[in-house]
């Protein structure tokens, strides 16, 4: 995907537990590869082990090798920019949501055409979420409206209206039939997707939230807000047990938190997640005492919008700069974050 450069040019820092910041390192190369999109990236997802998938304002779907940036694919067929990306891991179906209003699944090994529509939302699809087997489709719209799939058909099995729920993201429990939804009236709601009806809905927030995502074991919700100057801008964290009151907040970014998800263990040794911001800032949190562990600033990227998980040290991120950044915990009892590579 073109000659391969590389550019100098970012800053890394380390946070302490005590909240004491650790000097930069040495500024390392970062590579350099043709971009995935010739527009704004709106979305990204890990699609296999060395795969991701992302969508962007070209109105395109593309599945990628983040390790070496090439685009391996690309999907064609929405008439506006791409809002949302979804997958089951290890799959071969990925899920696109668009401003055209409608949901399409593409067949990874299939022909560059959608294989499947799902049209019935009245404004911006802005929420997408697939079950683990990939067996059932939940997506979310401005319409104030949550509806259910049939994956096979395209079928609509069920719509369920709540005024002022501008639905800003939805993510599957996993092992449930349960749906974590953020919204736009700055609530975070659990749907149970049986009867698609709100099994619970957590207190409200101050500030619009934006993201959500659920811990593997299904224990625990994450949730991202709105925010400027430092007012708002926080991560939350909900036990979906004890759903009566959060655990605990993330603050640190200066503006919108974009997107929030959890890590796996891994080289952190402490149960850990990860924001991404308008402030163009990745951070990494302590789960159990809520300081920052390790920030990058990518600087030039814009505002980021969306996080990925590849694997226990690799974090992907999209930004509004028309790149995909590819992010590098490092081992040790104090971690740090690096950019190491972008396409």
């Amino acid at each position: 995907m073109g000659k391969l450069q590389s550019k100098i040019g970012f800053h890394t820092s380390k946070y302490r537990a005590d909240g004491s910041v650790e000097e930069p390192g040495p500024i390392r190369a970062i590579r350099q590869h043709s971009p995935a999109h010739t527009g704004a990236v709106t979305a990204v997802a890990a699609l296999q082990p060395d795969l991701c998938v992302s969508g962007g304002r070209d109105k395109s779907v593309a599945v990628c090798s983040w390790r070496s940036g090439a685009v391996l694919r690309r999907f064609l067929g929405h008439e506006r920019e791409v809002t949302k990306i979804a997958c089951a891991l290890d799959s071969n179906r990925v899920f696109s949501a668009s401003r055209d209003k409608t949901v399409m699944m593409w067949e990874l090994h299939g022909s560059s055409g959608p294989s499947q529509l799902f049209p019935g939302h009245d404004l911006v699809v802005t929420g997408l979420a697939v079950s683990p087997d990939a067996s059932q489709l939940c997506t979310g719209s401005r319409d104030n409206t949550v509806c259910k799939w049939d994956i096979e058909t395209g079928e609509r099995l069920g719509r369920a209206a709540i005024s002022r729920n501008l639905v800003t993201h939805l993510c599957w429990v996993p092992g449930e039939s349960y749906v974590i939804q953020t919204s736009e009236d700055k609530t975070v709601r659990v749907w149970d997707i049986r009867e698609l009806q709100v099994a619970h809905t957590f207190p409200a927030k101050r500030h619009i939230q934006t993201c959500c995502d659920v811990s593997p074991d299904g224990r625990f919700c994450l949730s991202s807000s709105s925010g400027t100057s430092g007012e708002g801008g926080e991560a939350t964290l909900w036990d979906l047990r004890q759903t009566r009151n959060q655990v605990r907040e993330f603050k640190g970014h200066f503006q919108t938190t974009t997107s929030c998800v959890f890590l796996p263990r891994g080289l952190v040794l402490a149960p850990s997640v990860a924001t991404s911001s308008y402030d163009s800032t990745v951070k990494v949190w302590d789960r159990g005492t809520g300081a920052c562990l390790a920030s990058v600033c990518l600087e030039g990227s814009g505002p980021l919008a969306s996080l990925a998980v590849c694997d226990s040290t690799t974090l992907l991120c999209a930004s509004f700069n028309s790149r995909i950044h590819v992010l590098r915990l490092s081992d040790g009892a104090e971690p740090a974050l690096e950019e190491v590579a972008v396409f």
